[in-house]
């Protein structure tokens, strides 16, 4: 088979053989777009960066105030309380100061309530460096998600072209299998007129067998690749033909340089345990906060007691062991982020470099595999010619399929490898994968 066939088979979408059935051509686009919305682990994800805002909005409402309700209704003959609560009522008399209703006073009942907003003015730095920690570990996530995104992107291109791979070797199998039974007929009837040996026949026979066993193991990695890709995107396995042509010629023009998702989000968390540091440390430093307040008690709808109070109080830990502690391991937390991001950034370079290399190698590959598959289709043809004339031994012409299949085998392996390798080189540069935007 010529290569100008294996580019119009891939084009066209393999595997047809297979019954899949007349539905739309699924796009490398598509596939990678239908596992950012339908897969259940990046819809995970997802649920991980509302979490993250969650948490991010609740810090951002550290510096609101605070208003808090209070409802009460009770009945007790205490003494401090039942003269308490007459005061609360504004009902004292002078009668309420004998010491024998001081000393043992009458069950009473009081209901009411009160209402109290609270603002902290200051609070050594703990509710902005909370505030900013929130909104950079939300950050954070969201840029993991994105790297979470891009590296199913990857699986996808993986198990996309792994399946075309599988369904053009399907199909090389079968032509294998069509040109043996072929030999089979040519040398039978050879055979029948005495002109070769029985062994040859025998020996034709084993291959065709050999063959089979190839065909069902080849279709194993079919419906194996299209399980997989089926689970990346979400459903499951993979009908339909493929559109994507598996050979590219020319790679993507590169766009605008992009920082790498998983680097943005490592940076984010070591600015996060900075600012996780700082609010650490600001619970050994004083703060300061406003409080204002109304209540009321009743006796009776009408008969009660009102009374308000406005307070600013400062209040300063001045030491505490714990306190302390917990500033230490977090200042602590925040260096090894630091150098977290730093070895982050040494792997992604180095990720770079081995991307590009092994694009190289693929492409070099490539070339060397279409001249072999070349060389491979013309040694064979002349070697069946002349076995056919009696002038070469069986065994030569099967060598020549033998050289035939590694050259096909060679080229479909050089081709995915140098397909993926380039999504490899996406991800490892925070490239679009296959060009396709989040």
């Amino acid at each position: 088979m010529s290569i100008k066939r294996l580019t119009a088979l891939l084009v066209a979408g393999l595997g047809m053989g297979l019954g899949l059935g007349a539905q739309e051509p699924l796009t490398v686009e598509r596939a990678i777009r239908r596992a950012w919305t339908d897969q259940a682990g990046l819809r995970a994800g997802q649920a991980l960066v509302e979490g993250r805002q969650a948490e991010a909005e609740s810090a951002r409402a550290l510096r609101l105030p605070s208003f808090t309700l209070n409802a009460q209704g009770m009945r007790t003959n205490e003494p401090m309380m039942a003269f308490g609560m007459k005061l609360n009522q504004a009902r004292i008399g002078a009668a309420d100061f004998n010491p024998l209703v001081l000393n043992h006073p009458d069950p009473i009942g009081a209901y009411g309530g009160s209402a109290v907003v609270q603002q902290p003015l200051y609070a050594g730095g703990r509710i902005t460096a909370a505030r900013r920690a929130g909104e950079f570990m939300a950050e954070a996530e969201q840029a993991s998600q994105e790297h979470r995104k891009q590296e199913t992107a990857r699986a996808v291109v993986e198990a996309y072209f792994g399946i075309q791979v599988a369904e053009q070797a399907l199909a090389w199998v079968d032509d294998t299998r069509a040109w043996v039974q072929g030999m089979e007929d040519f040398v039978g009837a050879r055979v029948a007129q005495g002109l070769m040996l029985e062994s040859e026949l025998q020996r034709l026979k084993a291959v065709h067998a050999q063959v089979d066993a190839q065909k069902a193991e080849v279709l194993r990695q079919v419906h194996t690749a299209r399980s997989g890709l089926g689970l990346l995107t979400g459903g499951g396995p993979v009908e339909g033909p493929l559109a994507t042509a598996l050979d590219v010629q020319e790679a993507t023009t590169p766009g605008a340089p992009v920082r790498r998702a998983d680097l943005v989000s490592a940076d984010l968390q070591a600015r996060a345990a900075t600012e996780g540091a700082k609010a650490a440390s600001g619970n050994l430093l004083p703060s300061v906060g406003l409080e204002l307040g109304a209540g009321t008690l009743h006796h009776s709808w009408s008969d009660k007691g009102n009374w308000s109070w406005a307070a600013v109080g400062l209040s300063w830990k001045v030491f505490s062991g714990p306190d302390r502690a917990k500033a230490n391991a977090a200042r602590a937390q925040a260096n090894a982020a630091k150098e977290m991001l730093s070895f982050k950034q040494q792997q992604a370079d180095h990720e770079v470099r081995a991307a590009k290399e092994a694009v190289a190698a693929a492409q070099a590959r490539c070339a060397a595999a279409k001249e072999s598959l070349l060389a491979a289709e013309t040694s064979k043809r002349l070697r069946e010619a002349r076995h056919r004339e009696g002038l070469t031994p069986l065994t030569d012409v099967l060598d020549a399929e033998a050289a035939l299949q590694g050259a096909r085998n060679l080229l479909l392996q050089s081709l995915y490898d140098l397909r993926t390798n380039r999504a490899a080189l996406d991800l490892a540069t925070g490239a679009p994968i296959e060009g396709v935007h989040p």
